[in-house]
């Protein structure tokens, strides 16, 4: 059993290879994999839309205890940034839009945050888990791909946020 593991595990990737069906996912340096996706307040978003703005897109769930630390920070940090250059996605992944609701209410968050339940849009990225965010800047390229939580609201991202909007 385990040699038929072994030869699944090394062939099956170089097979899907052989076909061309490999799928793409977010890398730093390249362009950003485009979605759409609705908000809780029925508002669409398409990434590709958002060219000329640095977009920060989350990848969080309501049952993650990590996710629902860093919410906090996020909503800081997007409270301080300008509108008019600078978006953030929180992207509900495999989760229930109703609990998402409630957890919003509760700590007044404010920022967009969009439905893939069915995690239609994570495999595009290459989730390992949750939170994962993505930086991507004003010409759509992801420039910058964290994994866990963080303080977001901190000197350094702050810094490193204003440092691709004003470029």
């Amino acid at each position: 059993m385990k040699k038929l593991s072994l030869l699944i595990l090394v062939c099956f990737p170089l097979f899907i290879a052989a076909c061309g069906q490999i799928p793409k996912v977010a890398e730093v340096g390249k362009p950003a994999p485009d979605f759409t996706l609705v908000d809780l307040q029925g508002k669409i978003w398409t990434l590709s839309e958002l060219k000329g703005q640095v977009v920060f897109v989350n990848f969080w769930a309501t049952w993650c205890p990590p996710c629902r630390e860093e919410m906090p920070s996020m909503q800081r940090l997007y409270n301080r940034m300008p509108k008019d250059k600078f978006k953030m996605l929180a992207i509900l992944n495999n989760d229930e839009p109703g609990l998402a609701k409630s957890f919003a209410a509760k700590l007044g968050v404010t920022m967009p945050i969009l439905d893939d339940q069915k995690n239609l849009i994570g495999p595009k990225y290459g989730l390992t888990g949750l939170p994962e965010t993505f930086i991507v800047d004003k010409q759509g390229v992801v420039r910058e791909k964290y994994i866990g939580p963080a303080k977001w609201d901190s000197p350094l991202f702050s810094r490193m946020l204003m440092g691709y909007i004003n470029q």
